[in-house]
């Protein structure tokens, strides 16, 4: 394949892979900047009062039973995929929508109903506890992105037009991006 030829082929992919991908770009890009600001992000928070005689053994094999069990008996409308449990306490995933918190105390375990609005369930996407399918496209965004920037990279260094400014531009990146990781 001749250079010209290898060139639009990569610019097109490029472009298109650019493209498919912009929105989860723009999850990532809006989530973060709202995270970092400090603006937006609220998880509301309500007491969940346990029946008694309601059997919660975080970190048990049949917890996640037991948690289905509890919705289902208090009608509670929630749905989650798995439970994400550290030591004492356990919540359940997907963060991205309304989810149960679960805290062992010395009298026992306690709950909480947590609704996200809307910014908090970016940042929960943003961090990866959305939904499990939306984790795979996560980690296959991240394999096309790496194809994305090579690719652009590649085409830049193809075009003799364009190499100076490429090699300069990744150069100074690479630069930047290291001393701001040291600094």
């Amino acid at each position: 394949m001749n250079p010209l030829k290898l060139r639009r082929t990569l610019t097109t992919l490029h472009l298109w892979l650019a493209g498919l991908l912009a929105p989860a770009f723009l999850v990532v890009a809006i989530s973060g900047a709202l995270h970092i600001a400090g603006i937006g992000e609220h998880v509301e928070k309500q007491p969940l009062v346990i029946p008694a005689g309601t059997e919660l053994n975080i970190g048990a094999p049949e917890f996640e039973g037991q948690v289905r069990t509890l919705i289902k008996d208090m009608n509670l409308g929630v749905r989650f995929e798995y439970i994400r449990g550290r030591g004492d306490a356990a919540m359940t995933r997907p963060t991205t929508r309304t989810y149960l918190s679960f805290a062992k105390t010395e009298d026992g375990v306690t709950a909480e109903i947590n609704k996200p609005n809307f910014a908090a369930s970016l940042m929960e996407l943003h961090k990866g506890h959305g939904p499990r399918v939306y984790r795979f496209y996560q980690m296959i965004v991240g394999v096309i992105l790496l194809l994305v920037v090579v690719g652009g990279i590649a085409v830049g260094l193809l075009a003799k037009t364009y190499r100076n400014q490429t090699l300069i531009a990744a150069a100074i990146g690479t630069i930047f991006t290291i001393g701001l990781a040291i600094f």
